[in-house]
């Protein structure tokens, strides 16, 4: 039988050191602060009341998760005033009167899995950690059905602290930017290289924003058709398999459901009713054994997605070019760029788990790199290429 974890908000003994170590709730509290800022801001601006009622119960167990840390902190430190809400909470809530309020939550499903998946480290280095501090699981398991609540209001499926499910759009708007801000940068480092005019730059930049922009929607668009293209023809082997030999896949799905802790008995029964239904059957193996189910990914909307990314991205180092030249433009350019290189780097650490600071300074020194190439080229260029 079960044992019944109480809830966040009852009291609690101090947690020992050796489950979490003051420096880790500290960064617990300031999540918790950073949430109940952002869900209570963006609860109101919800026109759909279902979404404000969710987006409001939220608020108020991350309120019961942020008063729980504060109160494991006091209890080592002595009670402190709470420190203020982050520049990153506040640029969400800033953010979403730009981008739209669903656009953020889908980010801040990411989030919220992105913690859960830190409480999740601690229980596996921890394995005691379920008896030793339930109110702790507790709080686990309530971020948990907060990355799913979001899910559900989003239309996206799945756990986000697992890698596979790095969050759809958001990949796809950080790694569109990321290709455009890059490959034009270097394009147009690569022209100032060549020391010319204001208006080739310009052209130069604008051209190599539309061809990005198409090349990458076109990827975009295809690579989405030919998964769907290889998925339909998986499943239709699938199929014939059912039509051909169904005893060797209801043993399949036998076999399965033991190693899922069935008893053998059970595991047969349970296959045997799964068989029952030919599209159920269909559905079943097509998961367990290819991996294929679920929501499809649209090809116009990766597609348009994509190229939309890689449009904003191209942009950014063209932008000092269009209010003027010279020097100046040079510089804002690498300067902007720079600073967007990395703020996509860290960006993109939410699908790769990597600390924010690093993936921000690796993609900075690509942005370097890319800069120096393009502009050694272009200026090597000039002196070997006749004038005129």
């Amino acid at each position: 039988m079960s044992t019944a974890i109480p809830s966040s908000r009852d009291a609690a003994p101090a947690l020992p050191a050796d489950l979490l170590t003051t420096a880790e709730l500290h960064e617990h509290w300031q999540d918790e602060i950073d949430a109940v800022y952002v869900y209570t801001r963006l609860a109101p601006r919800m026109a759909n009341p279902e979404e404000r009622r969710a987006l409001e119960e939220i608020a108020r167990e991350e309120e019961g998760h942020r008063d729980y840390f504060g109160a494991m902190l006091a209890q080592r430190e002595g009670v402190r005033a709470p420190p203020a809400p982050t520049r990153r909470a506040r640029a969400f809530v800033a953010l979403s009167g730009v981008l739209g309020a669903r656009l953020i939550l889908a980010i801040l499903r990411v989030s919220e899995g992105r913690e859960v998946a830190r409480f999740l480290r601690e229980a596996a280095r921890i394995p005691d950690l379920a008896t030793r501090a339930p109110q702790l699981v507790a709080i686990a398991r309530e971020t948990a059905a907060h990355a799913q609540r979001l899910g559900h209001l989003t239309g996206v499926r799945g756990d986000p602290w697992h890698r596979a499910d790095a969050g759809g759009v958001i990949r796809n708007v950080v790694y569109g930017f990321n290709d455009g801000l890059t490959a034009n940068f270097g394009l147009i480092a690569g022209v100032v290289g060549a020391s010319v005019t204001r208006e080739i730059v310009l052209l130069s930049g604008v051209s190599g924003l539309v061809a990005s922009a198409f090349s990458m929607a076109a990827s975009g668009y295809l690579a989405a058709t030919s998964q769907r293209e290889v998925d339909a023809n998986e499943v239709n082997v699938q199929r014939a398999e059912l039509l051909l030999w169904p005893e060797r896949e209801e043993a399949y799905l036998a076999t399965l459901y033991q190693e899922k802790g069935l008893s053998e008995s059970e595991a047969r029964v349970a296959a045997h009713r799964v068989m029952g239904d030919p599209e159920v059957a269909l559905r079943e193996l097509s998961r367990e054994k290819l991996g294929i189910g679920g929501d499809e990914a649209s090809p116009l909307r990766e597609g348009v997605l994509t190229g939309l990314a890689t449009t904003v991205g191209a942009l950014v180092p063209l932008l000092p070019y269009l209010a003027g030249g010279g020097l100046t433009a040079a510089v804002s350019s690498f300067a902007i760029s720079m600073a967007a290189h990395f703020g996509v780097g860290a960006a993109r650490s939410l699908f790769t788990g990597r600390g924010w600071f690093r993936s921000g300074f690796d993609m900075f020194a690509v942005g370097l790199g890319v800069a120096a190439v393009g502009y050694g080229v272009g200026w090597l260029l000039t002196g070997i290429l006749p004038a005129g």
